[in-house]
């Protein structure tokens, strides 16, 4: 290829895609100019506030509607035979599981297997599974959780966890082999998968203690809403990418249609369906420790005490629990997939391996049995004292750090609240809301046509008619904020990472755990830094929601072809001309998908944000928890916030879709 035409593809590279988003991007100009004239001059009119302490007759009715429940609880009989029957034995399950590992502080001292025992079977299992190494990397880990002095906690969060996995599994897995076979048994299933996943997890709890009260079941039951999907869309996947050749020799030879499933496609799909195991155990812990505002047993409860008092040490401590839980789960289940192939058994041919594992299988029992008839084997050791040095040690540290640089904190938190966050809450929250509501129906025909114009003009409608507009509209101005930083890290970290090989084999690690790390946990370092603050609900999420944007992004200049980066380096392109004349236009699509993912991260994050000072919605639906009178508002933030996150998502998906569909037309 000649010079010339390397240089003319350069061009029409850089050229292209502005060419053919120049109608799409004078319409957004001229929404946006003409948005800001009409919000502007019309400003403090028709903004519908409403206070903390008033209810719209819409609440009211929600609160009738609560008080209903309650009265009829026990004589209904969808209550008695249905809500009740599945509370009462998903109850049954966490408390068995519990009274198996959790110490007690009431009738029961010690559990059934005490800490010993539960540490050796542990290490057992995960050496069976994986290998010696991670096996006591787990040991090691659990040892730690109760150093911390949080080994109960540490109990029933497991508990509570292996109770939503089980029965996440127990579901997800058989219609995930269901939709992986019939395609329209899957179109069926993925608006409800859909539903699940983008929605914030804040969005579960609510309606779940309204039919199942607070308390284990409704814990497991919304942990269950969330680590279903994983499980499910992974094994259709997984189910999906069998090659049907294999299938179709199993047929020839005579095998039934559920012959050739049992043994072609299962042991096929069996590493990928690891991978979806191992998703499904992140996504309920993560869930578990949140599901603790609706009084779920465990580690989260010790967060949300510590954040309700701002006591950061016991927070940290409690949070560090939570990372090397999640941390033993994550390494654990990925260690098992690495090993699984689809032709092999884990333990097969290594008669060592499995004298050993025998070996550790009795002295496995031999430990349940001390830590049975042993009190040292049963209760953990100590009081904590090695947490409560931790403790004291981040206390110090967050008092001196405030005392010496509280003007520094203060200059960024000014900055960023007087510099974004207070123009964007003003401008949302002080313009009349059909105006707003105008120029987001206007966003969604731009760029999805008339039918997300309509989905766009329900959310509207339907916000309106939760009467929490302006409680809306902050949540709206925080996301929004939230999610331009988290959209420039994704650009500048991703193009860096995605260019760069050394840096994407250092910086990928800290993303892949930082994606493995619950909610809770982000709060805990900015709320010791900056205190109960917006600015501090907002970097939370943007810590929370930037792993996945930068990850795509990078993706997405990795995937830039070949043939365009070599004609730009043979035109002569200087590095900042290749980044942002080739690689960050050719790579679009990326883009705009980073930019839908954090949005609907930092959404997740700025709702739990509420528990320091974010307020908007995320508070409503707290007080709905805490205050009876209230609950019904707590319904309605719920109902605001799902309404919020689909209107985001499908613009954001529709923004996406159209550059995918620009891109393939430029011919790339």
């Amino acid at each position: 290829m000649s010079n010339s035409v390397l240089g003319r593809e350069v061009k029409e590279v850089a050229s292209e895609p502005r060419r053919k988003l120049s109608l799409t991007g004078r319409r957004s100009t001229y929404l946006s100019a003409t948005f800001l004239i009409f919000a502007i001059g019309l400003r403090g009119k028709a903004t519908l506030p409403l206070d903390r302490s008033s209810l719209t007759s819409f609440q009211e009715s929600l609160n009738s509607f609560s008080a209903w429940i309650d009265n009829n609880r026990d004589s209904n009989p969808f209550f008695t035979t249905f809500i009740n029957v599945v509370r009462n034995s998903i109850d049954w399950l966490v408390r068995s599981l519990q009274l198996g590992i959790s110490q007690t502080g009431d009738t029961r001292l010690i559990p059934q297997i005490g800490w010993l025992g539960v540490v050796a079977t542990i290490g057992c299992v995960v050496y069976a599974i994986a290998n010696i190494r991670m096996s006591i990397f787990a040991m090691s880990g659990f040892v730690v959780l109760g150093l911390l002095g949080f080994w109960q906690e540490s109990m029933d969060t497991l508990a509570l966890t292996l109770a939503a996995v089980c029965l996440s599994l127990i579901i997800g897995i058989p219609l995930g082999v269901l939709a992986g076979l019939f395609p329209k048994f899957e179109n069926f299933l993925t608006p409800a998968l859909d539903f699940a996943q983008v929605m914030p997890t804040f969005v579960y709890l609510t309606p779940v203690t309204l039919f199942f009260l607070i308390g284990p079941a409704s814990a497991t039951i919304v942990t269950l809403i969330y680590a279903v999907p994983p499980a499910l869309r992974i094994t259709a996947v997984a189910i999906k990418e069998v090659p049907w050749s294999s299938v179709e020799a199993a047929v020839s030879m005579g095998s039934t249609r559920w012959q050739a499933l049992r043994k072609v496609q299962l042991p096929q799909a069996k590493r990928t369906i690891v991978v979806g195991i191992n998703q499904t155990i992140m996504a309920a812990l993560s869930m578990v420790t949140i599901a603790a505002l609706i009084d779920a047993p465990g580690l989260g409860q010790v967060v949300v005490r510590a954040l309700e008092s701002l006591d950061v040490g016991r927070s940290f401590q409690a949070g560090l629990g939570i990372v090397i839980l999640a941390v033993v789960l994550d390494r654990s289940t990925t260690a098992v997939a690495s090993r699984v192939d689809s032709g092999n058994v884990i333990l097969s041919g290594q008669r060592t391996r499995r004298t050993t594992w025998v070996g550790l299988g009795i002295i496995a029992l031999f430990t349940i049995y001390l830590s049975r008839i042993i009190s040292w084997a049963g209760a953990f050791p100590g009081a904590g004292l090695f947490g409560r040095t931790i403790s004291n040690w981040v206390n110090n540290y967050v008092n001196w750090f405030q005392m010496h640089f509280v003007n520094i904190t203060n200059d960024i938190t000014n900055v960023f609240s007087y510099g974004l966050i207070n123009p964007m809450q003003t401008l949302l929250t002080q313009s009349p809301w059909f105006i707003t509501g105008f120029a987001l129906v206007a966003l969604g025909a731009i760029f999805g046509g008339k039918k997300l114009a309509g989905i766009s003009a329900f959310c509207v409608l339907a916000i309106v008619g939760t009467g929490l507009w302006s409680d809306t509209m902050v949540t709206l101005a925080s996301t929004l904020v939230a999610a331009f930083i988290t959209v420039a890290l994704g650009i500048v970290v991703g193009t860096w990472i995605g260019r760069n090989k050394r840096a994407d084999k250092w910086i990928r690690p800290i993303l892949d755990a930082g994606q493995v790390l619950p909610a809770f946990v982000y709060l805990v370092p900015f709320l010791g830094l900056f205190g109960a603050t917006r600015f501090t609900a907002i970097m939370a999420a943007v810590v929370y929601a930037a792993p996945a944007s930068i990850k795509l992004m990078a993706d997405g200049i990795r995937g830039v072809p070949a043939t365009i980066i070599e004609a730009a380096t043979a035109a002569g392109s200087s590095p900042w001309q290749m980044i942002i004349k080739v690689q960050i236009p050719s790579a679009r699509r990326a883009l705009a998908l980073a930019t839908n993912q954090g949005i609907i991260y930092v959404l997740a994050m700025i709702v739990v944000g509420g528990l320091v000072g974010a307020g908007g919605l995320g508070y409503l639906v707290v007080a709905g928890f805490s205050q009876e009178n209230l609950k019904g508002k707590g319904l309605a933030a719920g109902l605001a916030i799902v309404l919020l996150g689909i209107m985001l998502d499908r613009i954001t998906q529709a923004i996406a879709h159209k550059n995918s569909k620009e891109f393939a037309n430029a011919g790339h």
